[in-house]
């Protein structure tokens, strides 16, 4: 080889290996700068944490118990009943968390509120079809999503509700 060409060759490597430290150190410094930012996000059942921003949202409803005690509860517009129900320690397992999955937020609805509910989808249906102490008026607490037509609902724990657990344990909400 010549060495002139030999020369253009050794010159054509160094251009290309200062090009690359020059990328590299680009890279380095706009990873190094680089932020990452995360919007606030709420977990499940979290929006119903949160109390009514006016009096406008609030919706009053009630909760029985399997004993018969009679629970009022302070909602807002939007609340899902059984997250609302974990916040208030209404004994309203939820095994599922809402995913439609079980009937362990099965309820009974007031006949005077039973029309003001959208009707359930066939999903519900077909888990409501095993719910045991199964009535007319049963719903999944979980779609159950409250509006200001729903002030004064009143809802009715059954006397059982049909879960893994055998031994009597309720789990706690996570």
């Amino acid at each position: 080889m010549s060495a002139n060409l030999l020369l253009n060759i050794c010159n054509l490597a160094k251009t290309c290996v200062h090009r690359n430290q020059n990328l590299l150190r680009k890279r380095n410094n706009f990873v190094r700068n680089k932020f990452f930012h995360t919007s606030f996000v709420f977990q499940h059942g979290e929006y119903e944490w949160q109390d009514p921003k006016s009096e406008d949202e609030v919706v009053n409803i009630i909760f029985v118990t399997k004993a018969g005690e009679r629970i009022p509860v302070r909602g807002k517009v939007g609340d899902n009943v059984l997250y609302l129900a974990h916040r208030y320690n209404i004994p309203m397992e939820g095994a599922c968390e809402a995913s439609l999955a079980c009937t362990t937020c099965h309820v009974y609805v007031d006949s005077d509120s039973l029309d003001k509910l959208p009707a359930s989808d066939e999903k519900e249906d077909d888990l409501l079809d095993m719910a045991p102490f199964l009535k007319e008026n049963s719903r999944l607490g979980c779609q159950i999503i409250l509006t200001k037509e729903l002030e004064g609902l009143e809802l009715k724990l059954p006397q059982a509700t049909r879960n893994f657990y055998v031994d009597g344990h309720t789990p706690k909400p996570h």
